[in-house]
């Protein structure tokens, strides 16, 4: 008996020491040999990490306008075990219905979907705890969750319960408060936090920013230690874009495209305004748009298509400008030369190229060749003087067939495919058609040097870049790719066109005309490719031009792709369209018409219109008498300087478009002499009349000659000159 007594002490004994051994191992390989990765799986216990969110960068007009930014949001859950426990406390309140049909009302979910929400439930068979309404109860604006916060205090005071089973998780969302306005240029975010298309996508990186963060200890009720150790990781804003589109201008273009698409019905409708100086974009369109707002309601993916920079077209008549410059830039232009209009053939065998007026005008100028928008005209200077490589060259030259570089992703480069050894794609594409296939923003960027002085100049959205946390500003400077035309050519070539807009006879150009303004443009009409044949009743229409002819502040294109209306041109449909875009635009920026005895309430008659312009014959060499009433039968008036009988100079030049109001003076002798009233000239011309009469001038200010003021120094006359913007009075 005292043996097994002692048999079994010993046993316990040796267990007991056994498991102290082993306790005092598993000690030690807790607390020594594993110590750092048993701390850490304690310290996820008690320390809890929680994501700071960071704000993406906002979108903004060139005036600090918003145009995208986050905005509150909110995400719509319902909670099947808690509206599972009050239905079964009291059957009679029907929460499932009530809350399945409220929502079914205000976010559109269907009320099968919504009941299958609220009676979800886990794999072990139990009722889920929250169960958000995904997509339509997903980041949804105040309004709204205000709308279900009424319905909740409803169903609070039904039930004398604060948790009904229905929640609003705090969210932020990318709000774009101008609806559609400027939709394609802005792209989207949708609500997985993706950028989608446009500058969203383009510039995601320098918009995201980066999520901050906060390490804090926390008891066993998740709440913060107050001795606890704390890390913090702040979270980097996004930065802010500036565009250079102006609000107003975007929407001066958008609602007149609105209601053009709504008369003409066109597959798609464009338009691109910018300033020719710099080639900032001050507004663009496309329709048919879409709603950033409501992305997912667009169903059409053709809505999303940013017709002004990825669609291509056979430009039409708006290309003659490209192949005008050219052949104004070679000296070959003469506008007073003649031609016979209405059909050419460029080789005996190839089919005749004819106007749009098919048996022509007769024998008429090539100026009124331009304002006819004349085929052969072009075919003319363009195919037989210009020649396949120098045309060839102008068009490379003003950017065709390459990518303009503007930020917007998505571009296309368009095509200039004509075989320089074939006739009839020489002489079509003169004229802008056949292997020519260009984009609106192509178009307008050609124009632009045009109308700058004859530099083409890379287009650009982006005005600034700016860091709000840094205060760090980057700013997108002007960039001159080339010098295309002189400054000289792009002068004339404007003059030229300016009388397509106000010759209102036969420019086809003149329901572009503004009382009050000078506007140079050109109309295009281009037949469609439809199963490789053109259509005879199918066309996108356009028109480009620019204004004030005398300092350009906007270029702007339109094209009308199949406006669903009869003979459809682009003097007929396009230019009213810019006309109305225009006229708002130069207002707004301040503009005021140089010509004031023209109403700007008023229609112009035919008339009283084609009084306001004309171009300066070439009266040099004429006796003082004859040349008089030459300039005084086109409503010029006229001033002589000197005592000869013959006019050796005369100013300003033959061809110029101007004012038919406008001074023009003869000078019939080479000595120094009296310095005639000079208001109302322009500063160039000033200074080339001060060079004719060897007379030395000063000059201060810009714009137009207000007054003058003649003083002798050191015994030599000066001419003293005071110049201020059109429409400004001077003492």
């Amino acid at each position: 008996m005292t043996k097994r007594i002692k048999f079994r002490t010993l046993l316990m004994g040796g267990l007991i020491t056994l498991l102290f051994v082993g306790l005092i191992i598993k000690l030690y390989w807790v607390q020594v040999a594993n110590a750092a990765f048993w701390a850490d799986h304690a310290r996820s216990n008690w320390v809890t990490r929680e994501k700071i969110p960071q704000e993406r960068g906002m979108l903004l007009d060139r005036d600090g306008k918003v145009l995208a930014a986050d905005a509150a949001a909110y995400t719509v859950a319902v909670g099947p075990k808690q509206i599972a426990l009050l239905e079964k406390e009291n059957p009679d309140w029907k929460l499932t219905e009530r809350i399945a049909t409220k929502l079914n009302s205000v976010l559109g979910t269907s009320k099968q979907k919504l009941i299958d929400n609220i009676n979800s439930k886990n794999t072990d068979g139990t009722y889920r705890v929250q169960r958000e309404i995904h997509p339509d109860g997903w980041k949804i604006d105040k309004a709204v969750r205000d709308k279900l916060a009424d319905f909740r205090a409803e169903l609070q005071k039904l039930t004398g319960k604060k948790n009904v089973g229905l929640y609003f998780i705090e969210d932020q969302k990318r709000y774009y408060p101008n609806g559609t306005l400027a939709s394609h240029i802005l792209g989207y975010e949708n609500k997985e936090g993706n950028a989608i298309i446009g500058l969203e996508k383009q510039f995601d990186k320098d918009l995201r920013g980066e999520a901050g963060s906060i390490i804090y200890e926390k008891d066993g009720n998740r709440t913060q230690l107050p001795d606890g150790k704390v890390e913090v990781k702040q979270a980097v804003h996004g930065k802010n874009i500036n565009l250079t589109i102006d609000r107003d201008i975007q929407y001066y273009i958008e609602e007149a495209l609105r209601a053009a698409y709504e008369e003409y019905n066109p597959v798609s409708i464009t338009a691109i305004a910018a300033d020719p100086k710099t080639m900032e974009i001050l507004g663009m369109a496309s329709l048919p748009d879409f709603n950033p707002n409501k992305y997912w309601e667009t169903k059409d993916q053709v809505s999303f298509k940013d017709n002004a920079l990825q669609s291509v077209y056979e430009p039409g008549s708006t290309f003659k400008i490209v192949t005008l410059a050219a052949a104004v830039q070679e000296g070959i232009f003469k506008p007073n030369d003649t031609y016979k209009s209405g059909s050419i053939k460029v080789t005996p065998k190839s089919r005749p190229i004819t106007d749009h007026k098919r048996d022509g005008w007769g024998e008429i100028t090539y100026l009124d060749g331009l304002k006819h928008s004349s085929n052969v005209a072009f075919v003319k200077l363009g195919y037989e003087q210009l020649g396949a490589e120098k045309l060839r060259k102008y068009i490379d030259a003003f950017g065709f067939g390459q990518k303009t570089g503007i930020e917007i992703p998505g571009e296309s480069q368009g095509a200039i495919r004509f075989n320089n050894k074939i006739a009839i794609e020489v002489a079509t594409a003169a004229f802008g058609q056949g292997q020519v296939l260009v984009t609106p923003i192509q178009q307008v960027q050609a124009v632009a040097a045009v109308a700058n002085g004859g530099k083409l100049m890379q287009p650009h959205i982006i005005k600034s870049i700016s860091d709000p946390m840094t205060g760090d500003k980057q700013i997108t400077e002007p960039k001159v790719i080339r010098e295309v035309i002189s400054e000289s050519t792009s002068r004339k070539v404007g003059e030229y066109l300016e009388q397509v807009v106000s010759d209102q006879k036969i420019g086809t150009g003149k329901h572009a005309y503004i009382p009050g303004y000078r506007i140079a443009g050109k109309t295009g009409t281009a037949q469609k490719v439809i199963d490789g044949k053109y259509s005879d009743d199918r066309y996108v229409v356009s028109f480009i031009g620019y204004a004030p002819v005398e300092d350009p502040k906007i270029v702007l294109y339109v094209i009308v792709d199949e406006p669903d209306i009869p003979a459809a041109g682009g003097g007929s449909v396009a230019a009213p369209i810019f006309k109305k875009i225009m006229g708002q635009s130069l207002l707004h920026l301040g503009i005021s018409p140089s010509m004031p005895d023209v109403s700007l309430t008023a229609a112009p008659t035919p008339s009283k219109a084609a009084q306001i312009t004309a171009t300066v014959p070439d009266v040099t060499g004429m006796t003082v008498s004859a040349a008089s009433k030459e300039l005084k039968g086109r409503s010029f008036n006229v001033g002589a300087i000197g005592k000869g009988n013959k006019v050796l100079q005369q100013l300003p030049k033959a061809g110029s478009v101007m004012p038919a109001s406008q001074q023009i003076y003869l000078l019939t002798d080479t000595k120094p002499g009296n310095v005639p009233d000079l208001k109302g000239l322009s500063l160039r011309d000033a200074l080339e009349m001060c060079s004719l009469l060897q007379t030395p001038c000063t000059v201060e200010g810009k714009g137009y000659v207000i007054s003058q003021k003649t003083v002798k120094t050191a015994g030599k006359l000066t001419v003293q000159l005071t110049l201020a913007p059109s429409g400004s009075s001077g003492g």
